[in-house]
């Protein structure tokens, strides 16, 4: 099987070369820069090397065109993501991509469906450590509670070590703000979110505030709910505010190993029936980019093998992850990598 990494000599792209290669299937590296792109190949110890930029959608799309599927790990998506993503669709290639950008995954999700249904391939953004897993856990936590009045996603991890390329994003999306999806439609966030929330392994509940996660994109898709919105540990947020951009260029490109082996991702789910009934999920792992690049990488494979969702569900489209993968199943799948889940309630 062969898998395109957009963006391969980037920190996040490396890293995927590097799972595709540990998976046993033959990376293709696709970029702008051929230096860069060699030096990442002879690094990861083998792969082929396409130079294609975004400003050639015609050699992006046939640099992807003998390939099972593409990863897009080039950022920010905003400014960069939907070439690739009708490239990977004009070749007829199954896509995903490692995004954490809110408004850049819902346009995505609702401006490239009937594209990529007719094109009998599944575009699935945001398959990351934070859009993935929390899409996942987000699903099965609301199958415990019906109606579903009100949905929170939450980011809780602490602080740590970030990439250059994720400080620039995060920078942007912390300026756009969050949205609610209330009734129907995506707003701008209120301000009556929760102050804190409980998280596993602390004594007292974590003090939170509103942002723009993944979640609250591609939750909505496959939850009936009111009310669907998002939050982080504040302390989180507080760095993000302070990421002006002379801040961001001083930060280096790849972080610190020691740093991000060290640093813990945890996604919480909280689903009210608004009488009382409550359900909650929780997953958490290791390392964030790490488990981003086993997370695409292995959303591509199941697309490109065809082991998506039950029969007769959708298998082409613009798609959350939850829609294209059994939660339950993509999640166990990560255990072996030190992940953890679980659900409770009500």
């Amino acid at each position: 099987m062969r898998i395109a990494v957009y963006g391969a000599s980037g920190f996040t792209g490396r890293l995927a070369v590097a799972e595709v290669l540990r998976r046993g299937m033959t990376p293709v590296l696709v970029g702008r820069n051929e230096e860069r792109l060699r030096k990442a190949a002879a690094e990861a110890g083998g792969g082929d090397v396409r130079v294609a930029g975004l400003d050639d959608p015609v050699a992006l799309a046939g640099a992807f065109g003998d390939c099972d599927a593409v990863v897009n790990c080039a950022g920010p998506f905003t400014s960069w993501g939907e070439t690739v993503v009708r490239a990977a669709i004009a070749a007829g290639r199954h896509y995903v991509d490692t995004t954490g950008e809110q408004r850049y995954i819902n346009r995505i999700l609702a401006a490239y469906d009937a594209d990529a249904e007719r094109a009998g391939v599944a575009v699935v953004p945001g398959l990351a450590d934070d859009g993935g897993p929390g899409d996942l856990i987000a699903h099965l936590t609301a199958e415990r509670v019906s109606p579903v009045e009100e949905l929170l996603i939450a980011d809780m991890r602490r602080p740590g070590a970030a990439s250059r390329g994720t400080a620039r994003t995060m920078a942007e999306v912390f300026a756009e703000g969050p949205l609610d999806y209330v009734d129907g439609a995506w707003v701008p966030a209120g301000d009556d979110a929760p102050a804190s929330l409980a998280v596993p392994g602390a004594d007292e509940e974590v003090p939170v505030t509103p942002f723009p996660l993944p979640g609250v994109a591609t939750v909505p898709r496959h939850v009936t709910a009111h009310r669907v919105r998002s939050v982080v540990a504040a302390e989180v947020a507080a760095a993000f505010l302070a990421l002006t951009p002379d801040v961001v260029e001083s930060i280096p490109e790849t972080p610190d190993e020691d740093s991000r082996r060290a640093a813990q991702w945890l996604m919480v789910a909280q689903a009210e029936d608004g009488r009382g009934g409550r359900a909650r999920g929780w997953v958490t792992g290791p390392d964030p980019y790490r488990l981003t690049a086993v997370i695409a990488v292995e959303g591509a494979r199941r697309l490109a093998a065809g082991e998506g969702r039950a029969s007769g569900e959708r298998r082409a489209g613009a798609l959350t992850p939850a829609q294209a993968f059994d939660p339950a199943d993509f999640l166990g799948f990560l255990t072996p990598h030190d992940v953890t889940w679980q659900v409770t309630g009500p």
